[in-house]
């Protein structure tokens, strides 16, 4: 048993920054995660059991969802949702031409076909214009990706896939927490999903996800496509193994220790996002005005009950590249989102699509790069950062 260690809220740091870590809030959470695996590991199922079940429940009342199914991975539960929400092979799924290429992959793997739009430059959302735009005889579906801190407009789409006859599904792995108009993130169309990816604003210590929805059958459906396709009593069953099956499946139980994990965070997810938003305050006072920033973090006020989420701080600068070589050999990790563009990528070439097809989405990925951003970073990790940023644009700029 790892013995508990007191830290103290700021400590001073002057070295180095990791992009991203959470060795602190494992050493406070540490008490809570060892009686939970304890408990795994005495029930005797390491997946698809007891705390799966448990995290399953309070991800609903959390995010007000009817139903919250747990996966493997975020990228599961986008393949699995699409699926249940009906995609048929060869139907175009408008997705965002500036996201992680997962938003595009998992309509491939679902089999459909990933149809490109422009972004909002404010949000680095799907435009729902674009979407109106690109829309054709076999588009059936749209998925925006709600992305660093903020959720599409979803009204806005709401009323394009109304109109143009489109269920939408969200992409809503990096959107816990992130809420319009009341609503939750993942819940404003068809389902959306959740990623647990460890540097997530909920993280687990590998691989997870889930898909939200409100609609009984689609959740009926991904509980059973996760696990081989079998219907019936499968969570926390032992006999599972020999239910009928009821349609081509896959494997996408989620661990019970990341259950186990993600459990004993959530009792601090809150807090953890005020102390994200405390963080991303402090980034902004200190880098409004540097020269070469060209764009901080701006916030739509999407009325009330809306909320944002700084899961990334995302910045874009002059002379990115050159600034990241820079950071690096200070001793400052950043993350560089997303220097490809999706309708750029090798893997959709078939589309052929060329630069300037969609200029905003370039415009990011040229000069986009996120600063390190998590609970347990200091407000004198956030000034070293900046200073060195300062320190960078100010004589490359000048």
């Amino acid at each position: 048993m790892r013995e508990e260690r007191a830290v103290p809220a700021e400590i001073p740091d002057t070295g180095s920054v990791p992009f991203f870590s959470q060795a602190r809030t494992f050493d406070r959470l540490w008490p809570s995660i060892s009686a939970r695996v304890e408990e795994v590991f005495d029930n005797g199922k390491f997946s698809h059991g007891r705390q799966v079940a448990e995290l399953e429940r309070q991800l609903a009342e959390y995010t007000g969802a009817r139903f919250a199914v747990g996966v493997n991975s975020g990228t599961d539960a986008l393949v699995l949702l699409l699926r249940a929400a009906g995609l048929r092979p060869g139907d175009e799924v408008v997705v965002p031409a500036y996201s992680f290429v997962a938003t595009a992959t998992s309509v491939v793997l679902a089999g459909g076909r990933p149809v490109f739009a422009d972004i909002d430059p404010a949000t680095y959302a799907l435009d729902p214009a674009e979407v109106d735009r690109v829309a054709g005889p076999r588009t059936r579906f749209a998925m925006p990706a709600h992305l660093f801190w903020q959720m599409a407009d979803m009204a806005a789409l709401g009323e394009v896939a109304e109109r143009r006859g489109l269920t939408v599904v969200e992409d809503s792995a990096e959107g816990i927490g992130m809420r319009q108009g009341g609503v939750h993130a993942g819940r404003h169309g068809a389902g959306g999903v959740l990623s647990f990816f460890p540097s997530k604003t909920l993280g687990a210590l590998g691989d997870a996800g889930a898909v939200l929805t409100d609609d009984a059958r689609i959740a009926e459906l991904v509980s059973g496509l996760r696990h081989h396709g079998r219907f019936g009593r499968t969570l926390d069953h032992f006999p599972g193994i020999a239910t009928e099956t009821g349609l081509a499946g896959t494997n996408s139980k989620m661990d019970d220790i990341q259950a186990a994990v993600l459990l004993a965070k959530l009792t601090c997810l809150d807090a953890d996002i005020a102390r994200r938003a405390e963080l991303a305050a402090a980034y902004t006072d200190r880098l409004t005005g540097v020269p070469g920033v060209v764009r901080l973090p701006q916030v739509v006020d999407r009325g009330p009950g809306s909320a944002a989420v700084f899961y990334v701080y995302l910045i874009e600068v002059e002379h990115r590249d050159e600034l990241v070589d820079h950071l690096a050999r200070n001793g400052i990790g950043t993350e560089t989102y997303y220097p490809v563009p999706l309708h750029l990528q090798p893997c959709f070439a078939g589309h052929r699509h060329v630069l300037g097809d969609f200029p905003r989405a370039e415009a990011a990925a040229g000069r986009a790069v996120a600063l390190p951003l998590y609970p347990d970073l200091t407000l004198d990790q956030v000034e070293r950062v900046c200073s060195v940023v300062r320190e960078f644009l100010t004589g490359r700029c000048a």
